[in-house]
């Protein structure tokens, strides 16, 4: 299979996950010492949303196109900020209907100190993400499994810095997957911050993802959860998730302000729902 998230981008998952990656890169910016970004699934970078993929579906709509037509207030507008920001670089410099990608989120609320990593395993993928990134010398784009990237690219000789894993979720077993390798990463890197993103459709494979995790022995992990609609029907993307191990202090305070009026702006279905809690608390160590 060969995924294309060209279909998706913009949508309400692509905003949940990039308005919680831009809060946590805000995060580390705050302190001098440079940190590193590590992208298992990168993509191409930059999306076209007036593209034959993205109209296809036409998903955008609601997602960003929605959040733009009628957009958060208060102290939720203030914590999108960072995100839509970025949003509106990529079109100054590429059109109204450019659309960025994690690459290319990271970039704009990264410093010159920092460096990025940027994994993808399609060549033409590969080629593309490149020339999304026009010369970022602080970027590194490297063709390969983001799997495979995950084992190897942790620990980062810097000692702060943030994982990102975006799996396609395209072959079976990827929750499991993802439980199994999310902790072998955290067991090697202790002190790193990851987010993982997952789909939810199923409320039983869900929950079951959630046990693997939580039994794997990872460190503190903040769940995130919005749904659009009840999670009943497995052929329908309900809603989607991130759970986060060594979120910043921040963020659970922060998401519990932006995510009700995000889930209520973007549901389906009634006022959508949101959640975020511990899965893991505070104390619980990673297994050696």
């Amino acid at each position: 299979m060969n995924y294309r998230h060209a279909f998706h981008a913009g949508n309400f998952a692509d905003v949940l996950k990039h308005a919680v990656l831009a809060r946590i890169l805000v995060h580390l910016a705050q302190k001098p010492a440079a940190f590193r970004v590590i992208d298992t699934h990168a993509g191409i970078g930059r999306y076209d949303l007036a593209g034959p993929l993205a109209e296809r579906t036409g998903e955008w709509r609601d997602g960003v196109g929605r959040l733009e037509a009628r957009p958060l207030e208060g102290e939720a507008a203030a914590l999108l900020e960072p995100y839509l920001r970025a949003v509106r670089e990529t079109r100054a410099f590429y059109g109204p209907t450019a659309y960025p990608g994690s690459p290319l989120i990271a970039a704009a609320l990264t410093r010159a100190q920092d460096r990025l990593v940027f994994i993808e395993k399609h060549p033409e993928d590969v080629r593309r993400l490149t020339q999304a990134l026009d010369g970022d010398k602080r970027a590194k784009v490297i063709e390969l499994d983001g799997w495979t990237a995950l084992n190897a690219y942790v620990p980062p000789v810097e000692k702060r810095g943030l994982v990102l894993i975006d799996p396609p979720f395209e072959e079976p077993g990827e929750y499991e997957r993802l439980a199994e390798r999310l902790a072998k990463a955290c067991a090697k890197w202790r002190t790193g911050t990851y987010v993982a993103w997952f789909p939810v459709k199923d409320a039983r494979q869900r929950d079951a993802f959630y046990e693997a995790v939580s039994d794997s022995g990872v460190a503190k992990t903040l769940r995130i959860e919005m749904l659009r609609e009840p999670a009943n029907d497995p052929t329908v993307l309900a809603g989607s998730g991130l759970l986060v191990v060594n979120p910043p202090w921040t963020l659970e305070a922060e998401m519990q302000t932006l995510g009700p009026p995000l889930a209520r702006l973007l549901a389906r279905k009634g006022d959508g729902l949101f959640r975020c809690d511990w899965l893991v608390e505070e104390g619980r160590a990673t297994r050696d």
